[in-house]
């Protein structure tokens, strides 16, 4: 059983490197889930099914996104709980996210399973493939249970310090993904539908498996779920939804920076998409970091911990920091090399190196945002990072990309949102330092109670 780290004590640089490392490798294996299936759809199926997993995973990702917003409430309650060693407030915690998470994948299922006609409407979806998005969607939608379960397992074991077991419940999904798509696809003659029912499955195993581990192994005091007291809702309400709309705003705002992309034509669009290719990975310690300080944060928040706290906020900026600038610059001088393993025309590849090498050195910044919305955010000021985020994409990077873009030409996005960048860490600086974070007491009904 991987140890369950305590925050509270002991050398802060050497537990955010050893608590963030498994924390990277667990995304770094989450994002290859849609390519998985991309690849083997595209070699055995064609382009006309892969278009269409293409717009469907336009669908999932805008979910997951708001899986993942919810889930950084679920951190921050239980890690607090976790340092202030209330058992009794764990279990009832972890029972109400139980409740309210399972009614909401339930929920989100079939609501995404009879309205997935209307949503790709919406999207546009060409006729020649809305059968197969169709299709390909709604299974998904049927198996969103599965993976609600297997990450909200894994957010609840690194709120307890254990960042090493969450690996293993998604290798074990994308093993098995990779090992049941050709089977399902061809050997079952199930097209696109056999991707879909491999995805389910991978993740069906990787949370029944997660279950097993978490109770009998872990300790986590998971139970028979029952209708939470309603305080927990509240909370759930409070810190839930704006953690969901965080992350939905940030999906928006980068199909918004696409609508400007685009005004340029093929060659920049498909050279911005293969610099957001690269992008996705430069920015994946940033994610990480922001995720581990929101765990040793929350442990220390709920003993009041100031001072220790602060020493995680300044170790988490020194360690981006570093990270950051060395990524930037492997980035800066190998621009050319990494858009060229995307995409073959000339005038695309010029575009997507000079965009990489224009916005390198600007990622440090973003960095520093991760950070800081990470500390905050463990003290329970969801609502206050939601405008940080708003303010970041929708006032600033949307705003700014447009304004450079019409002033310097396609180069200008670069600079348009590398600016955004650095202002937004400026305010996030601001917040952190004099916002009223500290006073946010997310227990305060139960303790009265």
């Amino acid at each position: 059983m991987a140890q369950q780290m305590d925050f509270t004590t002991g050398s802060v640089p050497k537990q955010m490197i050893t608590f963030s490392v498994p924390i990277f490798l667990t995304n770094i294996l989450q994002t290859s889930f849609q390519f998985i299936d991309s690849v083997w759809v595209g070699n055995l199926l064609g382009s006309a099914s892969l278009g269409a997993i293409s717009i469907s995973a336009t669908l999932i990702f805008t979910i997951l996104s708001f899986i993942i917003g919810v889930n950084s409430a679920s951190l921050t309650v239980l890690s607090q709980k976790k340092g202030a060693n209330d058992e009794q407030g764990l279990k009832e915690s972890l029972n109400a996210f139980v409740f309210v998470l399972g009614v909401l994948a339930i929920s989100l299922g079939l609501v995404g399973f009879f309205l997935a006609d209307w949503l790709l409407k919406i999207l546009g979806t060409p006729a020649e493939i809305f059968p197969l998005a169709k299709s390909y969607l709604q299974v998904n939608f049927l198996g969103i249970v599965f993976l609600f379960g297997y990450n909200f397992i894994g957010t609840v074991l690194r709120a307890l310090g254990d960042s090493k077991t969450p690996i293993r419940f998604v290798f074990i999904a994308v093993v098995l993904n990779t090992i049941l798509d050709p089977i399902f696809i061809s050997w079952f003659d199930m097209g696109i539908v056999g991707a879909a029912y491999a995805t389910i499955v991978s993740q069906g195993f990787a949370f029944v498996y997660g279950i097993f581990y978490s109770v009998w192994k872990a300790g986590v005091p998971f139970s028979v779920p029952y209708l939470p007291p309603r305080f927990y809702f509240m909370t759930l309400f409070k810190l839930g939804v704006p953690a969901g709309l965080q992350m939905m705003a940030i999906s928006g705002g980068i199909a918004a920076i696409m609508g400007i992309v685009a005004y340029f034509g093929t060659d920049v669009v498909a050279g911005f998409g293969a610099a957001q290719r690269i992008d996705s990975i430069i920015m994946l310690p940033a994610f990480t970091l922001g995720s581990a300080v929101n765990s040793m944060a929350g442990q220390n928040i709920g003993i009041r911990s100031w001072d220790r706290v602060e020493a995680i906020s300044r170790n988490g900026i020194y360690l981006i920091l570093l990270v950051s600038f060395s990524i930037s610059t492997i980035a800066y001088f190998t621009a050319e090399s990494l858009i060229r393993l995307f995409v073959n025309d000339e005038e695309t590849i010029e575009f997507g190196a000079t965009y990489l090498k224009s916005v390198a050195f600007f990622y440090p910044f973003l960095g520093i945002n991760f950070v800081l919305n990470g500390i905050v955010r463990a003290a329970g000021a969801m609502v206050q990072v939601l405008i940080l985020n708003l303010i970041s994409f929708w006032v600033l990077r949307v705003p700014l990309t447009y304004l450079f873009s019409r002033w310097l030409g396609e180069e200008g996005i670069a600079f348009g949102i590398g600016t955004s960048f650095i202002i937004s860490s400026i305010i996030a600086y601001g917040y952190y330092k004099f916002g009223r974070w500290r006073e946010i007491e997310i227990f305060k009904e139960e303790n009265e109670s």
